[in-house]
């Protein structure tokens, strides 16, 4: 079990130094282009533990382009500004590995 806790820690480190490199890549040429309409939306989560949630907020604030703005534990529901509409996937790919990680 410990093993597998390390697995998901060094999959969820590589995946979200991967989205801060496409995040920035996307937010520069949003930023060139113009191409920016900022949207507010609410993305509910499979994490229960309060300090999952709170990792899984931080790392979408990390992510340029992205920023968490509210935490609703006990509805499993985080509130996060984009800079443009996106899919739930896109916001938070590294969901599963802090549920593995954490949970």
């Amino acid at each position: 079990m410990f093993i597998t806790r390390i697995f998901y820690g060094i999959a969820y480190f590589i995946v979200l130094i991967w989205e801060i490199i496409k995040a920035t890549i996307d937010v520069a040429i949003r930023t060139v282009n113009g191409n920016v309409d900022p949207i507010i939306v609410e993305i509910p989560t499979v994490l229960k533990r309060p300090v999952s949630q709170t990792v899984l907020a931080n790392s979408i604030t990390l992510t340029p382009g992205t920023l968490s703005i509210d935490l609703d534990s006990e509805n499993q529901v985080i509130k996060v500004a984009t800079i443009a509409p996106r899919e739930k996937e896109d916001i938070i790919p590294f969901e599963s590995y802090i549920k593995g990680m954490l949970e």
